[in-house]
């Protein structure tokens, strides 16, 4: 890494932790995008890992009295096994087609609801076994661009209710399932040269923009954080179709 290029991988570092912090997702949105022009190509995916635990800690003790595991465990067992899937897809020429598929639906759904074309509520439909779908495609986007938040929040989100509610159960599933995805890509050996030393010079960064995302969080009413999180969803979905066409 050129050494002219520390503070503004730095600064990624803290503005991925503010959106944390603040949304309960969206490092690998944010950082992805910078540290692709600023790192080498294969350093990313894991350092997006990496960061997104430490945003992913601070969330999770400021909300941990009232996050849902319960409502969370269908998620987890589909994430689970779909970590190893998205990691494996690491490996492969060009798994575009998923990152193409998975952007454009966000784009669609997170732009149509910013519109206020899209009101429709489909309650408890599926149950968990859909859950568990959900948090399964989930995981395999986790495990290969760190995007494991954006799908279960759309689905929550299409299933209703309030958004605080909706965060108790996808932040515990984002936390357990970028810890696995950090883990398997380094049983895996996708930890390059530079990855450690990239990510320590990142979390004081990470965490400082954390710690003030959560307090703004804890300030804000539902409406406008409802707003926040759907343009951080078509943020998201930009970032894979950019990669995908890449």
């Amino acid at each position: 890494m050129d050494v002219a290029a520390i503070p503004l991988v730095m600064a990624g570092a803290l503005l991925a932790g503010l959106v944390s912090g603040l949304a309960g997702f969206g490092t690998g949105l944010v950082a992805a995008g910078l540290w692709f022009h600023l790192l080498p190509a294969d350093m990313v995916p894991p350092l997006v890992a990496l960061t997104s635990v430490a945003g992913q800690l601070v969330g999770f003790a400021a909300l941990r009295k009232s996050l849902d595991w319960r409502g969370a465990l269908p998620y987890l067992a589909g994430g689970v096994v779909g970590v190893p899937m998205g990691v494996a897809l690491l490996a492969l020429a060009s798994p575009n087609g998923i990152r193409l598929a998975a952007g454009f639906f966000l784009l669609a759904y997170a732009g149509s609801s910013l519109a206020g074309l899209f009101r429709h509520h489909i309650d408890n439909r599926g149950g968990r076994s859909a859950d568990g779908v959900v948090g399964l495609l989930s995981g395999v986007l986790g495990g290969f661009a760190g995007l494991s938040g954006a799908l279960p929040l759309v689905w929550l989100q299409m299933r209703g209710g309030e958004v605080r509610d909706q965060r108790a159960i996808y932040q515990p599933f984002n936390l357990v399932i970028l810890s696995l995805a950090a883990l398997v890509m380094l049983a895996g050996g996708q930890f390059p040269v530079g990855t450690w030393t990239t990510f320590w010079l990142c979390l004081p960064m990470t965490l400082i923009g954390a710690w003030v995302g959560t307090r703004l969080y804890a300030r804000m009413d539902d409406r406008l954080l409802r707003r926040i999180v759907l343009v951080l969803l078509c943020l998201s979905g930009l970032v894979l179709v950019v990669n995908g066409l890449r």
